[in-house]
């Protein structure tokens, strides 16, 4: 039950961060809550992957890197899902850290 709250919370702040953020534009909250679903599933299967694969050059960035993996699952996110468009790279970099800080929000709130 936990984990439908969080979705659903991520999912509003996600719609909410359309009008802060000019760079994304997401066509409807059902597409919001599609990409929501979408970036969990990367976010619990392929990043993980990701990580352990690109460990060498997180180390030499002191970390840095995990915020281009971040960037690179919301665009494949973004990609997988119509109606969701990120127009360039910095703006993928400042919503995958803005969706990062709401994801951490979201989990202490909630909490379990």
């Amino acid at each position: 039950m936990s984990f439908i709250k969080k979705l659903l919370l991520t999912t509003v702040f996600i719609f909410l961060l359309l009008y802060f953020l000019k760079g994304i534009h997401i066509s409807g909250f059902l597409n919001a809550l599609l990409f929501t679903i979408a970036l969990a599933f990367l976010n619990s299967i392929v990043k993980p992957i990701l990580v352990l694969l690109s460990l060498p050059i997180t180390v030499i960035t002191l970390g840095l890197f995990l915020i281009i993996i971040n960037t690179g699952l919301v665009y494949l996110a973004a990609y997988l899902v119509d109606g969701v468009v990120i127009d360039d790279f910095l703006h993928g970099i400042i919503v995958s850290v803005v969706i990062s800080i709401i994801t951490s929000i979201v989990d202490w709130a909630v909490g379990e």
